[in-house]
């Protein structure tokens, strides 16, 4: 089996013998990766939708892989119980959906050594949740995938300074990752339509959201120049 790179970018960051979790596991594809060239003790593989959830049951059956991966219908870490991973990976969805899953199972996620996580979007706000949560970025990655751009983190339990390198990636920032300007640029862009909409109206200029809109350009833009 060949990934693409995006699913090569998180099967880089689990650590070799991981007992790990799968969380929106689709197809099963990082698992079954993982599994078959032995770089995993097992996996569990979890998906919350009955589609998904039988095609990586099927896929696995098909691997005769069924004796290391555990597939499993079911809600985010819900469905794992406290020790019995020790690595849970989480890609494709939202940042805040992360969040979510992650503060409903907080006995699960006492539990875990590492988490490897790419959010589709809210990377900023994941890392600051991570910061505040006693979480510390260990690893960080770009990677450019059928034409959009993916970042990859992974995190230990530990102490992580707050500023305003979560914004961007303190990892991504100290090696000058060569994809970090494509993403600055592709983030402004975003942030200033955002900006232009709500100067469109003078209430949503009083609001608390639209000087943080602005702080966070500013951040952007200076780190942009220095790239």
């Amino acid at each position: 089996m060949k990934l693409g790179d995006r699913l090569s970018a998180l099967a880089a960051m689990v650590p070799p013998g991981s007992r790990m979790a799968d969380v929106g596991t689709d197809h099963a594809y990082l698992p079954l990766y993982l599994a078959e060239i032995g770089h995993i003790e097992r996996a569990v593989a979890i998906d919350v939708n009955p589609g998904p959830f039988a095609s990586a049951r099927d896929a696995v059956l098909r691997a005769s892989m069924a004796d290391k991966i555990d597939v499993r219908l079911g809600n985010g870490l819900q469905v794992v119980t406290p020790n019995e991973v020790d690595v849970a990976v989480m890609a494709g969805m939202g940042g805040m959906t992360m969040i979510q899953i992650m503060e409903t199972s907080p006995d699960v996620l006492q539990s875990l050594s590492r988490l490897v996580l790419q959010p589709m979007v809210g990377a900023p706000q994941v890392r600051r949740w991570l910061q505040t949560n006693g979480w510390r970025i260990i690893d960080e990655t770009i990677v450019q995938d059928e034409g959009r751009l993916y970042e990859v983190l992974a995190a230990e339990p530990g102490q992580m300074e707050a500023n305003e390198l979560l914004e961007i990636g303190p990892i991504l920032w100290q090696q000058r990752h060569p994809l970090l300007a494509d993403l600055l640029k592709q983030r402004l862009y975003s942030l200033c339509f955002v900006l232009s909409q709500m100067e469109k109206s003078a209430a949503a200029q009083t609001n608390p959201k639209y000087q943080e809109q602005k702080a966070i350009i500013s951040i952007l833009e200076a780190k942009l120049a220095c790239l």
